[in-house]
């Protein structure tokens, strides 16, 4: 089991930066990979960025260059830096964890509300 409180959601004007910050229960060295997922009115979840228990990052096209996911092992906690923010980064963030032990288990965060105005 792993519980995940994300922070630093808010409201930006467009080419604005924030800080999403997600914190979880355990030692993030145990979870496979830690990513942020977000979900506009009407649209579907959507991988926004995700990295590995040995530090790979991935992310979305839409956000390459912009965003930035990393980790801060020593307090259990994955961050996201989202800079040059668009209007269409407005959704609900969800930190997620992705644990392969005996089986495979997915945890969500409560979730975070981003808006970008234009």
């Amino acid at each position: 089991q792993v519980q995940l409180v994300e922070s630093g959601g808010g409201l930006v004007q467009a080419g604005g930066s924030l800080r999403l910050s997600c914190a979880a229960s355990r030692n993030i060295f145990s979870i496979n990979v830690m990513g942020w997922y977000r979900q506009a009115p009407g649209k579907q979840r959507e991988l926004v960025a995700d990295i590995t228990s040995g530090g790979i990052p991935n992310y979305a096209d839409s956000v390459k260059g912009r965003f930035t996911i990393s980790r801060d092992n020593a307090k259990n906690t994955v961050h996201l830096q989202m800079n040059s923010l668009k209007p269409e980064d407005t959704a609900v963030y969800y930190c997620n964890a992705f644990i392969r032990e005996v089986t495979i288990n997915t945890y969500w965060g409560q979730g975070t509300q981003v808006t970008v105005s234009s």
